[in-house]
């Protein structure tokens, strides 16, 4: 099993029940080009129906310069919780949202900088 994000492939590669794990065309042994999904079950209560969870975090070792170490990680995780119940459309229309958002200049520029705009 395999996924293509951004015209780079990650493979399955660790499996557990509720995570997979994906390693992509750049891993080595001492570089990092690592792709997990999670999810976790909505768990409901006699007053809600729950959520579900789920998350994805890519983990890429970068070379540095400037740095007192040749390389670091980056990590980018994105996490979603969607209550049961939701409309596909609704979900869909949140989840272009926030990539367009995080696709933008001022997103990009937030990471960059480590700075928070007001």
């Amino acid at each position: 099993m395999s996924l293509t994000v951004n015209a780079k492939t990650y493979n399955a590669d660790s499996f557990q029940q509720n995570a997979v794990g994906y390693i992509g065309t750049l891993k080595t042994v001492s570089v990092k080009d690592d792709l997990a999904l999670r999810r976790t079950s909505p768990k409901s209560t006699d007053a809600f129906s729950g959520v579900g969870r789920t998350s994805a975090k890519l983990t890429r070792t970068l070379t540095l310069t400037g740095a007192k170490t040749l390389a670091g990680d980056c990590i980018a995780e994105m996490s979603v919780s969607v209550p049961v119940g939701y409309a596909g459309a609704d979900v869909d229309a949140v989840l272009n949202d926030m990539g367009a958002f995080i696709a933008s200049a001022s997103f990009k520029a937030h990471v960059k900088s480590q700075q928070v705009s007001f």
